[in-house]
C-alpha cells in the first residue's frame, strides 16, 4: 500500500535555491530577487493550463516554495495556446510580450532540463500547440486535432 502522508513526497526536481540560481544565470537576470519573481510568476501560469495526473504529477516534483505557486492556480477552462500563454504571461505582468517569451522560455526550459522526460512528455502532450519551445523542445511532427466535445453524439 503507497503511503499517503502529506510528507511522502518524491525527491523535487531540484531544490529551489539551485532553481533559482538556474534561472538567473540562464536568463542573464541582475538578481536573485528578479529570478525568483519571473520564477514564481511562470509557475503560476502553468498551473493555470495544467489539469488532472499531470498537474498532481509536476507538482510533486517541485521544490515546494514553487508547488505552493503552481498548485495555486485554478486551471482555465479553455487552454491557451503557447501564443496565448506568452501574451497572458505579459498582460498579467506588465511586461512585453518579448520579454515574457524570455523569461517563460528561461524558466520552462531550465524545469525540462530536470525533469523525467516522460513527464515533460506528458506535459508538453497536455498542452495545445506552441508549448514545445517554450520548454526547448522541438515539435517537429503536427499534432492531431482535438476533438471539439461539443460535437460528439453522447
Amino acid at each position: 500500500m503507497l503511503d499517503r502522508h502529506p510528507d511522502h513526497r518524491p525527491p523535487a526536481v531540484m531544490p529551489w535555491q539551485r532553481l533559482l540560481e538556474t534561472v538567473r544565470y540562464e536568463g542573464v537576470y541582475p538578481t536573485a530577487e528578479h529570478a525568483r519573481d519571473v520564477t514564481l510568476r511562470v509557475l503560476r501560469a502553468l498551473g493555470r493550463q495544467l489539469t488532472g495526473e499531470v498537474r498532481v504529477d509536476l507538482a510533486a516534483r517541485l521544490p515546494v516554495e514553487a508547488a505552493v505557486e503552481f498548485s495555486g492556480q485554478v486551471p482555465a477552462v479553455e487552454p491557451l495556446t503557447g501564443w496565448g500563454f506568452v501574451k497572458d504571461l505579459a498582460e498579467r505582468g506588465g511586461g512585453s510580450p518579448a520579454t515574457a517569451r524570455w523569461d517563460a522560455g528561461t524558466v520552462l526550459t531550465t524545469l525540462a532540463r530536470a525533469l523525467d522526460r516522460d513527464l515533460l512528455t506528458r506535459i508538453i502532450d497536455q498542452l495545445p500547440d506552441g508549448y514545445a519551445l517554450l520548454f526547448g523542445q522541438a515539435q517537429l511532427k503536427p499534432r492531431p486535432a482535438a476533438r471539439d466535445p461539443r460535437l460528439v453524439a453522447a
